[in-house]
Order: structure tokens, then C-alpha cells, then sequence
């Protein structure tokens, strides 16, 4: 035994004796399990105090993108004002979606899974547990009824909620087909099921990207297509392997299907597009750069000297994914694909534009700065939010003769995706930019949060800011 493990040991039993350790570790988790059932009590609570009748502005139900009445759970549960959803959610550091979910999982499991909420509430059940099965039974396909939800809660709360993910699935199958909830299918058939499935598919798996820069891509086609196709590859890599190329068979296939893939693309825009492409944006043969697909990578770059030196790795704007130098420049040396660079934007400088439009330079730049909406804890991407003026951009002041209060210029202007943007507009939720993409936010109980680009954090102080503390 080291030294160190004899120390730790030693001090452990002058602490506590392995019994004690275990005890108090296993009290520490039922106080948790505590914790999470009362969070979901008062997650319901708060569904309750805002019903839609809370929703008290009349233009609600007339002015589009106002406050409505929102389903969060499944039949039978109440009805609730949808920005309610939002203060919750700061206040536990989690995003609107996530409390959403939260809300909904409470109703669900108060009003339509009774046994099981009694088990939650007594401790029987951890909230996990009971919080799978209320998400199950929300999203159920075809939907549930409150009758068919009953009948799921009495199989579950009879083993105490222990039931896994496969066991639930199988359960909700079964509800489904004992209360007649789906339509039949003749899919199912087990002798003649397959005469009514067409298994055609071409399917990219986007989400998981491997570290060398590649993606799964797959597909079922018709007997004669996939071997047209297999053909098509084989012929690409004999190609390939003639000209000179020394890698495996494998990666040369690969690459024919991408070059398949962008040669249709040249072909489809030749025959469509204008014939007054510019030059510049055509290839040695005269056809459109086949490659329509934008990517956004971002590289640390330094100068020595003359030279521009580019780190080695990066990030990709889509999913904020990490992004190696090596794989931009494959894809650079492809003849097929058309590059564009652009300039290198100053994050901190005050652009403005006349009027209420926001230019596209401008947009740039606030995404850049932004990356996401800009409400606390929200992380939906900035490029695709909407730009937000800060200070409300007045129509009438240039007419009146009074000077603009809201202009369109960077300090001015935020992201927000399109429910932020609704909830800054419609509600009492208010902000101001304390630095460039640094936010504080109040909320309509009065609390505080800043938002930067490191995320999010709670303010204790009430008062006047000034600058954003520092951050490690």
C-alpha cells in the first residue's frame, strides 16, 4: 500500500468508520431524493398559479406572438401561460426547455400517474425514476389517453417504479394496443407486414462526428440502384488509384461517393442556374462550384512576419463542434469546392446603421459576438435567433423631431431566439448591455442574472453593475 492511500486511509478512520461513511453517503442521497420530489411539488405549484387566466393583457389573444395557453402534459392535465416556464427556469439555472420538461413532468405525474406521485412524494420512488415514465407516457405515440395513462401508472407504481427504458417501452406498446389508441396497421402483419414496408431509406447520423472530421451516412435502396451505385464506387476508386492515389480501398469508395455526390450537384445548378454566373464561381470546366454546403470554422490565427500562422485546431460554428486545420485544408484542395474567407470581423466595434433594418454586417458581427441567444441559460444558436434591438427602436421619433432612443447600432442589439424574443417583448422581463455581449437581466419578481459568453451567472446585487466581474 503507498504512502499516500496509508494516509487517507488513517484520516478516513479518524473521521469516520466505513459503516459511518456508508451510512451518511446513503442519508445524503435520500435528502436528495427528497430534495428532487419536493422540487417537483413545487414545480406543479407554480404551474398553478399561472393558469391561462393569468394571461391578463387582452391583446393576448388578438396580437400575434403574444402569451398563450400551452399543453405541457398529456390529456387531463391543466393548461398553462407559456412564459411561465421562463422565470422557473433561470431561478434553477436551467434553460426554458429544460423547465418546460420539468412543469410537465410534475402534471403529468400529479394528474394523470397518481400511485406513482403518492410513491414520489413518500419517498418510495426517486423522482428519476417516476420522471421517465411521465416522459414516456407525455410523448407517447399515438398520444394517451387520461383512462391509458391510469393503467400505466398502476403496472408501474406495482413494481415501485422499477422499470427500465426497454420494459417502459414495451409497456406504453402494450397500453396502446389494450385501449385501441392505434389505427391498424398493416405493417404488422406477421405473414404479409413486409409487403406494406418499404425499408428505402438514406439516412446521415449528423450527431456524431468522429475527431478525424467524418460522419455515418447509410441507405437501403432498390436492388438494381445499389448496384448501380456499388459499380458507380468502384469505378470512382479504380479511378482514383490510376491517378496516383495511395490510399486504402476503403477511403477511395468514400471519396468516389462524395464526388458523386458533388458532380450531381454541378449538374442540377448548370442546367437551373443563370448564365450570368461569374466566372469566379464556376470551375475549370465551366460548371457552378458543386459544394453548397456552408460551414463555419473559426481558427486563432497569428502573423510572423508576413506569414499568417493558423493554430492547429478550431471551432465549427454548427454544434460547436471541434474542428483540425488538417481536415479545412483537405477540403480546400478539392477542385470542386469553392472557399471564402472573410475578413476578420472586430467584435468590439460600434457598427450603426441608419434606420430600423439591421444590415448583414452588422447581424454578423452580433452572432459572432453572441454565439447564442443572449436569455439566461439559453443555448440555442445566435445565426439562426433573431436580432433583438435593446432599447425599443422608436418609428416615430425621426418625424416628431426627437432623437432616436433605440438606434440600430451594435450596442444596441442583441440575439434572442424567436420565444426570448417574445417573452422580452410581451412581459416583464427586461435587459440592458453592461459591455459587448455581457447582459444583465431582470426578471418580473425582480431577480438578476448576467449573461456573457461564458454563460450565465445569478446576481446577488440588485444595484447599478458597472463592469462584469472577472471570470477565471
Amino acid at each position: 500500500m503507498s504512502e499516500a492511500l496509508a494516509e487517507d486511509t488513517e484520516r478516513v478512520a479518524d473521521d469516520l468508520s466505513a459503516s459511518d461513511l456508508l451510512a451518511s453517503i446513503r442519508a445524503s442521497r435520500e435528502l436528495e431524493n427528497q430534495e428532487a420530489a419536493r422540487q417537483l411539488e413545487l414545480a406543479a405549484r407554480w404551474a398553478d398559479l399561472h393558469p391561462p387566466e393569468s394571461i391578463h393583457t387582452a391583446a393576448a389573444f388578438t396580437l400575434p406572438g403574444s402569451e398563450h395557453e400551452e399543453p405541457i402534459a398529456g390529456q387531463g392535465c391543466p393548461l398553462v401561460a407559456e412564459f411561465c416556464v421562463a422565470e422557473l427556469g433561470t431561478e434553477l439555472g436551467m434553460s426554458s426547455t429544460a423547465a418546460k420538461k420539468l412543469i410537465g413532468h410534475a402534471l403529468e405525474l400529479r394528474h394523470r400517474l397518481p400511485r406513482l406521485w403518492r410513491q414520489v412524494q413518500t419517498g418510495a420512488v426517486p423522482a428519476w425514476r417516476a420522471r421517465s415514465v411521465a416522459e414516456a407516457t407525455i410523448h407517447a405515440t399515438p398520444a394517451l389517453t387520461k383512462d391509458a395513462a391510469r393503467w400505466v401508472d398502476a403496472q408501474v407504481a406495482a413494481v415501485a417504479g422499477k422499470i427500465g427504458p426497454a420494459q417502459l417501452d414495451r409497456l406504453v406498446a402494450e397500453t396502446i394496443k389494450r385501449f385501441d389508441l392505434a389505427e391498424h396497421d398493416p405493417a404488422a402483419d406477421p405473414e404479409d407486414g413486409y409487403l406494406s414496408v418499404d425499408p428505402r431509406h438514406a439516412t446521415l447520423n449528423d450527431q456524431d462526428v468522429h475527431y478525424a472530421g467524418t460522419m455515418h451516412f447509410e441507405a437501403d435502396l432498390d436492388i438494381a440502384d445499389a448496384l448501380d451505385l456499388d459499380g458507380a464506387l468502384a469505378h470512382g476508386a479504380a479511378l482514383q488509384k490510376a491517378l496516383g492515389s495511395t490510399e486504402s480501398l476503403n477511403v477511395r469508395r468514400a471519396k468516389a461517393l462524395g464526388d458523386l455526390a458533388r458532380t450531381q450537384t454541378a449538374l442540377d445548378l448548370h442546367a437551373q442556374g443563370s448564365t450570368t454566373t461569374s466566372t469566379s464561381a464556376r470551375g475549370e470546366d465551366g460548371l457552378p462550384a458543386a459544394r453548397e454546403v456552408v460551414l463555419n470554422a473559426h481558427f486563432d490565427a497569428s502573423v510572423d512576419g508576413v506569414q499568417t500562422i493558423f493554430g492547429p485546431t478550431g471551432r465549427l460554428e454548427e454544434r460547436q463542434k471541434l474542428l483540425l486545420l488538417d481536415q479545412v485544408k483537405a477540403w480546400c484542395a478539392d477542385s470542386r469546392t469553392e472557399i471564402t474567407i472573410k475578413p476578420i470581423i472586430d467584435l468590439n466595434a460600434e457598427l450603426s446603421a441608419p434606420g430600423y433594418d439591421i444590415p448583414q454586417p452588422i447581424r454578423e458581427q452580433v452572432a459572432l459576438r453572441d454565439r447564442t441567444c443572449t436569455f439566461p441559460w439559453c443555448t440555442r444558436p445566435a445565426r439562426s435567433a433573431d436580432v433583438d434591438h435593446v432599447v425599443e427602436y422608436d418609428h416615430d421619433a425621426e418625424a416628431e423631431g426627437r432623437p432616436q432612443p433605440g438606434p440600430t447600432t451594435s450596442s444596441n442589439l442583441a440575439c434572442l431566439c424567436r420565444f426570448h424574443h417574445r417573452l422580452k417583448t410581451f412581459t416583464a422581463w427586461t435587459y440592458r448591455m453592461i459591455a459587448p455581449g455581457v447582459f444583465e437581466w431582470t426578471s418580473p419578481h425582480g431577480h438578476h442574472y448576467l449573461r456573457d459568453p461564458h454563460g450565465t451567472t445569478r446576481l446577488d446585487d440588485a444595484g447599478d453593475l458597472g463592469e462584469p466581474p472577472e471570470r477565471p
